[in-house]
C-alpha cells in the first residue's frame, strides 16, 4: 500500500514539472493533446474506445471527478478495466495542464469531453 501511494506522488511530482516546460495552452485544439499525452494504450485494448467528462479549473487542476460518457470496450474484463484505468491515470498524470489566463477562464468548471481510443497498428504494404 505505502509503495502506491510513494509511486502516486512520484507521478504528481513529474507531472507538475513538466506542465512547469510546456508553453500554455491558448485553444481547446492545443489543450487536448496536453491532456492526452500521457496516455499510452494497454496492450491488447486495439477496438476499445472511451470518452471521459472533465471539468479544469482556471488553474488547469481537475475540478470534481472525470466521468465516462461514453465506452466501447474490447477484449475480456481484465484488458477492459486496464484500458479505462490507463484513460483516468493519465488525466490525473497529466493534470495541472498549463493553459493561459484567456482559456483558464473561458473552460473554468464547463465540462470538456477527452476520446481515448485504441486503434491496431497499421501495417504498410
Amino acid at each position: 500500500m505505502i509503495n502506491r501511494a510513494a509511486l502516486a506522488c512520484v507521478f504528481c511530482v513529474i507531472a507538475s514539472t513538466r506542465s512547469a516546460e510546456a508553453a500554455p495552452a491558448n485553444t481547446l485544439r492545443e489543450l487536448f493533446p496536453m491532456l492526452t499525452r500521457c496516455w499510452r494504450a494497454p496492450a491488447g485494448s486495439e477496438g476499445s474506445t472511451i470518452t471521459v467528462g472533465v471539468a479544469l479549473k482556471r488553474d488547469g487542476t481537475i475540478f470534481g471527478q472525470p466521468t465516462i460518457t461514453y465506452s466501447k470496450l474490447a477484449g475480456d474484463t481484465d484488458v477492459q478495466k486496464r484500458f479505462v484505468a490507463s484513460a483516468l491515470s493519465a488525466l490525473a498524470a497529466c493534470t495541472p495542464v498549463a493553459i493561459t489566463d484567456a482559456l483558464g477562464g473561458a473552460i473554468a468548471g464547463r465540462r470538456i469531453f477527452i476520446r481515448f481510443e485504441s486503434q491496431a497498428p497499421q501495417t504498410r504494404t
